[in-house]
């Protein structure tokens, strides 16, 4: 069996890691007994290679398997996680997290896996935890929520205790500007494993190696998006502001190119309708889109994703159809309730 620093040799001499090499790799940054100093020369060898989509789905599996369960298999094959990898810097709205009410709303349930802002101000679990939902419910009230309300949300530092083995190397690599395989693989180590994904990400060059990496996973169906601002700027959403780098998989695999608003009969928006900012910020924007007062970008924003997703688990033939019930279930008052009926919820 390599020792971490052989496959870092390997990684360094170009060479791709086999399955077997990353469990390996995997279970020496899960431990304790590897320096991170060892570990950081190992990741940052590995991002200088590039990880290809077959090692991505690989660290993944590793990930996964060290996940806490939390029992929603049930309900796995019909589910959908609305994600994003963070990391853009571009100040935007928790787009993802009003697309997981609509989508609850339209009986579509959502397993939602995320963490609290690390790059920007207001993270999916902030806005959640705003709107109500207990980050630390334990597993089985979070099945429960999620038979009762549509939804469950996983936090992430909750299910992947390993992780705080892994934590302080990523901080220092990140002080030195350095990316890691971690900052792609938060939307595939999902612990509920939906068969369906929207997941956006920071840059357009990894777009097809998520969507690779996902196909490798054997996802059902699902979409892997990038929004373009400016040369060199973008955000890990799919939006009506940008240039959309777009790559599908499983069922949806044939999808690759370029998506924007007018594609959907919408209007192309200025960025500037998505900022967000802060949790208390964010909080009224999210009032303001119930009353049908926030900017229209950020409404066919959400609109938008939510039809997408509901052409990815099948319930329309084509995203255009699926934006007048998406709109409805916004502006017509039944986020609204569900949103009353989280906070119950998670008050009871």
């Amino acid at each position: 069996m390599p020792t971490l620093a052989e496959l870092t040799a390997h990684v360094a001499a170009g060479q791709s890691l086999s399955v077997a090499d990353v469990e390996v790799a995997a279970a020496a940054l899960a431990g304790t007994e590897v320096a991170d100093e060892a570990k950081a020369a190992f990741l940052s060898a590995l991002a200088v290679k590039g990880e290809t989509p077959a090692e991505v789905a690989a660290f993944a599996t590793a990930f996964r398997s060290r996940a806490v369960d939390p029992g929603v298999e049930a309900w796995a094959s019909r589910a959908i996680d609305i994600v994003g990898t963070g990391g853009d810097h571009a100040g935007g709205f928790n787009i993802s997290s009003l697309v997981v009410l609509v989508l609850a709303c339209a009986g579509v349930p959502v397993m939602k896996h995320g963490n609290r802002g690390v790059t920007s101000k207001c993270g999916s679990a902030d806005l959640l935890a705003g709107l109500g939902v207990n980050l630390d419910a334990p597993p089985d009230q979070v099945r429960r929520g999620l038979a009762q309300l549509g939804f469950a949300f996983f936090f992430a530092p909750a299910y992947h205790p390993t992780f705080k083995h892994i934590a302080p190397v990523r901080k220092a690599l990140a002080a030195r500007g350095q990316r890691t395989v971690f900052n792609i693989l938060g939307p595939l180590i999902n612990p509920g494993r939906p068969a369906h994904v929207l997941l956006g990400t920071f840059s357009p060059a990894t777009v097809p190696t998520l969507a690779g990496a996902l196909e490798v996973l054997g996802a059902r169906a699902g979409l892997a998006a990038h929004g373009v601002i400016a040369p060199g700027k973008g955000i890990d959403e799919l939006t009506t502001a940008t240039v959309n780098r777009v790559r599908g998989f499983g069922s949806h695999g044939a999808v690759n190119g370029e998506w924007v608003a007018e594609d959907f009969g919408l209007e192309r928006a200025p960025f500037s309708d998505l900022a967000g900012g802060d949790v208390a910020a964010n909080l009224a924007l999210v009032e303001a889109l119930l009353q049908g007062k926030a900017p229209r970008g950020l409404v066919d924003t959400v609109v938008l994703n939510a039809a997408v997703a509901l052409w990815i688990v099948g319930r329309v033939a084509d995203v255009r159809d699926g934006l007048a019930p998406a709109r409805e279930l916004l502006l017509g008052g039944s986020v609204r309730e569900r949103i009353a009926a989280t906070r119950e919820f998670f008050r009871a």
